[in-house]
């Protein structure tokens, strides 16, 4: 089985797919962290010098490896790689897909301690990242929403996010 764990930058996908991963005694693979070793590149390198296109090519084929195999996996997403492609149904068909949902005011509080490693936020100032966030956010949720099952993280205990997903999965 292959759970994934979809949202927004900031959502909590990277910590709660750690601890849930322990948990359940599945793999944990974190999507850029695969990319980024299989190409021996951070994501912030990638899209400096090669793009954001050829960014999500490699997302994509690598994606496509990770839920083909038969492995137990907890698989923590980018929080743009169910808005290419066909990404989410495919994420669908070939395995669990959670989405931590969060508040505009919690995703910007969390992702703007963390600006360096996000290209796609580096170069906007905190002030404007609710906007922002609020956009991208109207955008993706097309996407997101696609996903099996729903989670609000905001103001949550991730031991009880991690409990929800048990449950509702029936782990």
């Amino acid at each position: 089985m292959i759970i994934s764990l979809v949202g927004y930058m900031g959502s909590g996908k990277s910590h709660i797919s750690k601890i849930l991963s322990d948990k359940i005694n599945f793999k944990l693979i974190d999507l850029d962290k695969e990319i980024s070793r299989r190409n021996k590149l951070t994501i912030p390198e990638i899209f400096e010098k090669k793009g954001e296109i050829y960014f999500r090519k490699l997302e994509r084929e690598t994606l496509e490896e990770i839920l083909a195999t038969q492995e137990n996996i907890v698989l923590s997403l980018g929080g743009g790689t169910p808005v290419y492609y066909n990404n989410m149904e495919i994420i669908n068909n070939n395995s669990a897909s959670v989405f931590l949902r969060a508040s505009i005011a919690t995703l910007a509080e969390r992702i703007s301690k963390q600006k360096e490693k996000r290209p796609l936020i580096a170069k906007i100032a905190d002030e404007d990242l609710p906007e922002f966030i609020a956009k991208h956010l109207f955008e993706r949720n097309v996407y997101y929403s696609k996903a099996q099952l729903s989670i609000n993280t905001d103001q949550k205990d991730p031991e009880d996010i991690i409990q929800e997903i048990i449950e509702k999965l029936y782990l």
